[in-house]
């Protein structure tokens, strides 16, 4: 054991009482880290196990490294078996946190695919449609202090020599934080898919909606491709997320050989004891090349007809929705507009009040997607989505975030993402399809949304 820690005793106890695979974790305050670089010098160990996530406030950081438990499910009742199995896990946990913080101890980190029902495609075989990992070594940088979580997964007595190899590995991560540089790809070739295919969908599902009463909107996305001299980089491109995109979840997470990452501006929903916040983002404006010029799009996107009826629906949804799990929910009356790098946004902030002891996947499961991402009716938007969509949307515009012992976590929308996949990047963006929608303008939103991941990934665009 190493000489002198504070939790030997109670792991030396802990390992001569366990019958089968328990985990046993425990938490430490630390010097001030630096959450990327934690992620990037955990490469050399953990590299197609690692994961990142900022909160758009920038009150929260978390990076994990490794893999002690995988949750996994592709079953119809995805959420739910993701809840029993992170519960199960749970109950035979011995956990050692002294800290009242959010994202410390026990974390389960990962997402769901946008659409379970859809065929997978190749670019998404490393994950699955319930993807998950419970990591060896966490850094939560919270109100300006540091937290380590070391999470081990033990069988028996014999796991002694297990705390030592983690201590050591942990120690050697913490004392190199320090900036790494490796040799970048170079951008090769960048396709844009068959955008005449995609705009002829854009009229097909306009049509559907003036053929259709119950029909109000139809979120049709498309991917571009973006070829490189070599494996991609996915420490550099968070690095250019995170410092380029202060005012947005910027997340990574790897499986094997693929890295899915973003900077997104919407959070699904975010859980604290009792209260629950989410979020109406919908209808989108360009920013303006000088600050008169801004605020002159962002009063016009305010009082443009199309943007506000397109907000209103997800307002509509998600009011309904909160209202069915909490006590209490309030709405603003209108939206204001929300500013990131790129582009402008209507939002509405939701705020609700729920059992404490209400799991953060339920709100998960009742608010994706939000008509923001799918469309109104969900159901019959869904069935749409998948007659013209020429592809699988895979974690774009999906959960992904995390969720604690406590029940709490934070989820975002993963849009403004691509997929990382050896020398390839695929990127991603999707617009709202109403009955007032012109297929060359909604082109143009979504070459719009394309370039925060152009510019990370070395497109240009800067």
């Amino acid at each position: 054991m190493i000489k002198g820690h504070p939790l030997k005793g109670a792991f030396v106890d802990f390992i001569n009482e366990i019958n089968g695979s328990t985990l046993f974790s425990y938490v430490e305050k630390v010097e001030k880290g630096d959450p990327i670089c934690f992620y990037e010098n955990g490469k050399e160990w953990y590299k197609g196990e690692r994961f990142y996530f900022k909160d758009r406030d920038g009150e929260r950081t978390i990076a994990g490294l490794g893999s002690v438990q995988t949750i996994q499910s592709s079953k119809a009742e995805r959420f739910e078996d993701v809840e029993g199995q992170w519960d199960a896990l749970m109950k035979r946990a011995s956990i050692h946190n002294p800290y009242d913080i959010y994202g410390t101890g026990p974390v389960a980190f990962g997402g769901f695919s946008f659409d379970p029902l859809r065929s997978q495609g190749e670019e998404w075989s490393r994950f699955a449609p319930s993807f998950f990992y419970v990591p060896e070594l966490m850094m939560t940088v919270y109100g300006g202090e540091t937290y380590v979580t070391v999470n081990m997964m033990c069988e028996d007595a014999e796991s002694g020599r297990l705390f030592d190899q983690i201590e050591e590995r942990k120690q050697a991560i913490l004392s190199g934080l320090k900036r790494s540089f490796e040799k970048e790809a170079v951008l090769m070739e960048l396709r844009a898919g068959d955008t005449q295919a995609w705009k002829e969908s854009v009229q097909a599902a306009v049509h559907r909606i003036e053929a259709d009463d119950d029909l109000k909107k139809v979120v049709l996305a498309r991917k571009a491709t973006a070829a490189f001299d070599g494996t991609i980089s996915s420490d550099r491109i968070l690095r250019r997320l995170d410092e380029g995109q202060p005012d947005s979840f910027v997340f990574s997470i790897e499986a094997m050989d693929s890295c899915f990452l973003g900077a997104s501006p919407e959070r699904l929903v975010k859980k604290r004891a009792q209260t629950v916040l989410t979020t109406c983002l919908a209808g989108s404006t360009a920013r303006g090349a000088t600050e008169q010029e801004d605020e002159q799009l962002a009063d016009a996107l305010l009082h443009d007809s199309k943007n506000r009826m397109e907000h209103d629906y997800v307002v509509q949804m998600i009011r309904e929705e909160m209202q069915a799990m909490c006590d209490y929910v309030a709405v603003p009356d209108a939206p204001v507009v929300m500013k990131v790098r790129d582009i402008q946004h209507l939002y509405t902030p939701v705020i609700g009040e729920a059992d404490k002891d209400e799991s953060i996947l339920r709100f998960v499961q009742a608010l994706h997607p939000t008509p923001a991402l799918g469309g109104l009716p969900s159901e019959k938007a869904l069935g749409v989505i998948r007659e013209l969509e020429d592809m699988d949307r895979g974690f774009y515009a999906a959960p992904v975030g995390w969720m604690d012992y406590r029940k709490n976590g934070e989820f975002a929308v993963a849009i403004r993402s691509g997929l990382l996949v050896q020398n390839e990047a695929f990127l991603y963006a999707g617009c709202g399809v109403v009955a007032e929608s012109v297929a060359e303008m909604e082109l143009e939103e979504t070459n719009m949304k394309l370039r925060p991941m152009l510019r990370a990934i070395g497109g240009g665009n800067e």
